[in-house]
């Protein structure tokens, strides 16, 4: 097994361990973080940079191979949709985005898969889909340091609508309030962004469907 495909099943080997922290009871708060989101966004962090790291060298050095090819996507989507689940179990996140995000995998995972039966018809991938992946990353990243759910800053309702606006811990609750923005605005573009490249994958592959 080459490097890059190493770093594909260390990817999703990390994608359990990070399920798991929230069990461990892990006690202790930096700058009023809990620890385990912290573990969990660094393991999160790490496994994102494989990501780049697994493709870029498998270019590079001519170290393309099959397994890679149906691997590395499939890690991808586990560890995001992993994080996503987490992220709603945690109440920081709708469950209506992961839904989107995963139905618009089921979407282009079916239309690569009749391509290939098809003769390997190549859909190109567009803009959105590079803007889906920025944005879905660093939302997640941002969103598990976020001490509030996602769209708090709009509805400001309940508890943590008082805490994020109390004259106590101003400093921090002014981050808090631009991280929650700068999460949900981010979230929102990712969800657009995916829907957008699912459409172009159904419109570029539409004549895969003729047969109909």
């Amino acid at each position: 097994m080459n490097l890059p495909n190493k770093l594909t099943v260390f990817r999703i080997i990390l994608v359990p361990i990070m399920v798991i922290i929230p069990y461990l009871n892990i006690q202790g708060e930096v700058l009023e973080i809990p620890i385990s989101w912290l573990i969990i966004d660094a393991i999160f962090i790490i496994a994102s940079i494989t990501d780049k790291l697994d493709g870029s060298i498998a270019r590079s050095r001519n170290m393309v191979t099959n397994f890679g090819k149906f691997l590395d996507p499939i890690a991808d989507k586990i560890l995001v949709l992993a994080a996503m689940v987490m992220l709603v179990e945690m109440n920081k996140l709708p469950a209506w985005i992961p839904i989107i995000v995963l139905f618009r995998e089921f979407v282009v995972s079916g239309y690569r898969l009749i391509a290939v039966e098809q003769g390997g018809k190549v859909i190109a991938a567009s803009i959105w889909g590079k803007i889906k992946t920025a944005t879905q990353m660093v939302a997640i990243i941002l969103a598990f340091i976020d001490k509030f759910g996602f769209g708090k800053f709009v509805f400001r309702v309940g508890s943590e609508a008082e805490q994020m606006v109390s004259s106590a811990g101003i400093y921090m609750n002014s981050f808090q309030f631009v991280l929650n923005i700068a999460v949900t605005v981010l979230m929102c573009v990712s969800v657009i962004a995916a829907i957008f490249s699912g459409w172009d994958y159904i419109k570029g592959g539409k004549d895969l469907l003729k047969d109909m």
